[in-house]
Order: structure tokens, then sequence, then C-alpha cells
């Protein structure tokens, strides 16, 4: 699976992003419908889990405080209180995956943000990278 992240395409992924060492996000396609799945795991700046996300849906969320949208093509994570979009991924061919938008906390505490021209995380910074991930993780941080 190719995966962008914001401007960076990293090819022939296993659908697993790891930030700073950690796998934070798997994306998958269901085998028969073909709908985008996402296991996520969304965290404060203490590194404490806020929600999990485990095929698309919220399996645990503190307060109630996130909200998921989703159909066959794209999965939303947001703020239910502000609206924020913290996780935004789409399908964009049929082994094109984009994570285009995305604003959260990595276990270690570091903040991650996600635009269409850049992923940023801490003093690093990628933009319009093409990196081949050779059958493994995509690794941010």
């Amino acid at each position: 699976m190719d995966i962008e992240v914001g401007s960076n395409l990293y090819t022939n992924s296993n659908g697993t992003i790891e930030v700073e060492g950690v796998p934070q996000i798997q994306l998958s396609r269901h085998p028969s419908t073909g709908a985008l799945l996402i296991n996520f795991a969304l965290f404060d700046p203490n590194g404490r889990m806020l929600a999990k996300l485990v095929d698309s849906t919220m399996m645990f969320n503190e307060r109630r405080a996130y909200e998921v949208t989703k159909t066959n093509q794209s999965v939303a994570v947001k703020e239910a209180e502000s609206g924020k979009t913290l996780l935004q991924v789409e399908v964009k061919a049929s082994d094109v995956v984009s994570f285009s938008r995305g604003e959260f906390h990595t276990m270690k505490g570091h903040l991650l943000l996600v635009s269409s021209t850049e992923w940023t995380l801490e003093k690093q910074r990628k933009s319009g990278l093409t990196q081949d991930a050779q059958g493994g993780a995509v690794s941010i941080g």
C-alpha cells in the first residue's frame, strides 16, 4: 500500500504508520467491500490514551469527546465540541491512501501536525519526500 502523509509519499508500506517509533495508525482495506479500515490511538500531552479507533469504529472515547465520520472511502476523527479535525484519511486510488490532515499528540506527548503540504513533529519537518518503505512501516519522527 502506498501512503501519502501530507505531500510526502511512502511507497510499498504494510499500512502501519509509526510515530516516534510507536505504531500509532494502521491502515487497511476490507477484503470484500474495499472499505477503508483504520486503527488509531489518540493521546493527551502526557501520553495517556483518550480514544481508540478499531477498524474505523470508536472503541474507547473518554467523555465522548471525539466523533468519527466515515464512508467506504474516508475516515475522519474530530473533537466533538470544537469540530477540529484530528485525523483525516481517504482512499485516492486502489492502492493509495492519503493521510491529508492531522493534529494529535504522539504517545510520547509531542504534537504531530499534518497538512496538505507537510508533516511536522517537534523540530522535524518533511515536505515533498518520496520514500520506499520496502514492505515495512512508514516512519515519522
